[in-house]
């Protein structure tokens, strides 16, 4: 027995005839008779007999359907469900995002998805990367895009990749004549940066603790994230050392400008989630769009 012959066998039950049955599953008169006839074959006992011009089913055909209606039945519940279960995906993700992609990424690729007529309900938290890391593995966010090196304990990585950190320079600052990249050993102690924290550059940097400690000691100016580093460059006439993609926000509003450095320090980014088989159709369907606007970004793009 396979589903088309027993389909074809509850279309005739409900149609009585094979024209009915064969209107009902938009099939060909012949591909109902052979069907029935096949499924008496594997069944070992006569479905109908013919009086007349048409059929009649036999005791045991009424027998056999009487099982074969309740399991088309629970068909039509699954289906029921399955429509449920549609109608509720199309309902809430919640992602965490550190604030560099909070004003920048996150908003286009949301407006890319309403544009596609996407309904997702997206509730957006702005944190840092630890609080994003303990939020999505309390189940709490969906998806989170986070900076800081990995390991990310507890969750899963949907993409990462690294990017270099540059220096944002005011436009009128002496450090903007040249278009080299700044040895930070070279100016480390002598010309003032804004600073991050209780270290100079945050950990993920990668700059050795001699080089952040000569930054530390002629900082003026420490603050909690990196945007709000890159606004002090802008309106205090202060460099500093920042991801590129702030700085590219930075340099959109006009007064400062980018230039490279020679140390090898490297701004992580990651998607994560608490684990890939419990993301939803609707969750999925964000993440790749996500990666794939990762992965087109020109400075990841030009990225060494």
């Amino acid at each position: 027995m396979n589903f088309r012959q027993l389909k074809a066998f509850n279309a005739v039950m409900q149609t009585g005839s094979i024209t009915g049955a064969a209107k009902q599953m938009l099939v060909s008169q012949p591909s109902v008779t052979r069907l029935i006839r096949d499924l008496e074959l594997n069944l070992g006992f006569a479905l109908f007999v013919r009086q007349g011009r048409g059929i009649i089913a036999t005791v045991e055909a009424r027998r056999f359907h009487s099982a074969v209606e309740s399991t088309f039945l629970n068909i039509e519940r699954l289906d029921d469900l399955a429509a449920s279960i549609r109608k509720k995906a199309v309902g809430k993700i919640s992602i965490g995002v550190i604030p560099t992609f909070s004003t920048s990424l996150l908003p286009r690729v949301l407006g890319q998805m309403r544009r596609q007529d996407d309904t997702t309900h997206s509730i957006i938290y702005t944190h840092n990367t630890p609080a994003i890391v303990d939020a999505i593995r309390l189940q709490q966010f969906d998806l989170g895009i986070v900076s800081r090196s990995p390991p990310y304990v507890g969750v899963d990585i949907l993409y990462q990749t690294m990017v270099n950190y540059v220096a944002l320079i005011p436009e009128d600052h002496i450090l903007a004549k040249s278009p080299d990249p700044i040895d930070l050993r070279d100016v480390a102690g002598q010309v003032e940066f804004v600073t991050f924290g209780s270290v100079y550059p945050l950990e993920m940097q990668g700059m050795d603790a001699s080089l952040a400690e000569k930054f530390q000691s002629n900082a003026r100016y420490s603050v909690a994230n990196v945007l709000a580093g890159a606004a002090l460059v802008r309106e205090a006439g202060v460099p500093a050392i920042v991801d590129p993609f702030s700085a590219r926000m930075s340099v959109a509003s006009g007064g400062v400008m980018i230039r490279p450095i020679v140390q090898n320090m490297q701004y992580h980014i990651a998607i994560i989630t608490r684990g890939i088989d419990m993301m939803s159709k609707e969750t999925r369907q964000l993440a790749d769009i996500i990666i794939t606007a990762f992965k087109n970004d020109p400075i990841i793009k030009s990225a060494p």
